[in-house]
């Protein structure tokens, strides 16, 4: 596991899911096109992915597609378990159709090729700005959330969240409230939006 570290004040952190320290260096020049600072960890095991996950609690991922031993489609599972928000974004060399599509469906946020990395910093920026709203919202205001965007009824929430009915519905007002969104269809629009369930679901 690698850490570079830019001074700065405010920063983005990044992990980068990626066993070629080459690529993972022009990622970081690319990096370099953000307005904002960026901290970065570098880890090719699924394992040091997990460990990361929790420990470096990053802002965004950035996963190559296929690594000795794991690939993206795996990252993602992890994903939804430990860090549901962030953003994913499959960066490769090359992918197939079928691989890019599951990927997408699974949950990333968009793929770029690492021979056209020019995008990067605006994918990374935008995908950010959209979830700033979730800031706002505690774990288990996105928990509920998930689980209305996945269609469960509000006792089967309560069943498996081991709360009261009056309590999810109390949560799902105030998530409503928070992110300025009025109906059930609009939350269920912004959760697939922010890749917070997958298009699979």
């Amino acid at each position: 596991m690698q850490y570079l570290y830019r001074p700065a004040k405010k920063t983005i952190r990044v992990l980068m899911v990626e066993d070629s320290e080459l690529d993972a260096e022009l990622i970081r020049n690319e990096l370099n096109h953000l307005s904002i600072p960026t901290i970065t960890s570098r880890v090719d095991t699924e394992a040091a992915f997990v460990s990361d996950l929790v420990d470096f609690t990053p802002d965004v991922v950035l996963c190559d597609h296929s690594l000795a031993q794991f690939d993206a489609l795996s990252a993602l599972v992890s994903m939804r378990r430990f860090r549901p928000t962030t953003p994913f974004i499959l960066v490769t060399g090359s992918v197939s159709a079928e691989t890019a599509v599951a990927c997408i469906r699974g949950g990333a946020e968009d793929l770029i090729l690492k021979s056209n990395l020019s995008r990067l910093a605006t994918v990374i920026s935008d995908a950010m700005e959209l979830r700033r709203p979730l800031n706002s919202l505690t774990k288990r205001q996105i928990e509920v959330l998930r689980f209305v965007a996945e269609g469960s009824r509000t006792s089967d929430i309560a069943r498996h969240l081991n709360i009261s009915v009056k309590t999810v519905e109390s949560h799902r007002t105030e998530i409503m409230k928070r992110l300025d969104i009025h109906d059930i269809a609009g939350l269920v629009r912004y959760a697939i939006r922010v890749r917070l369930v997958p298009l699979t679901t």
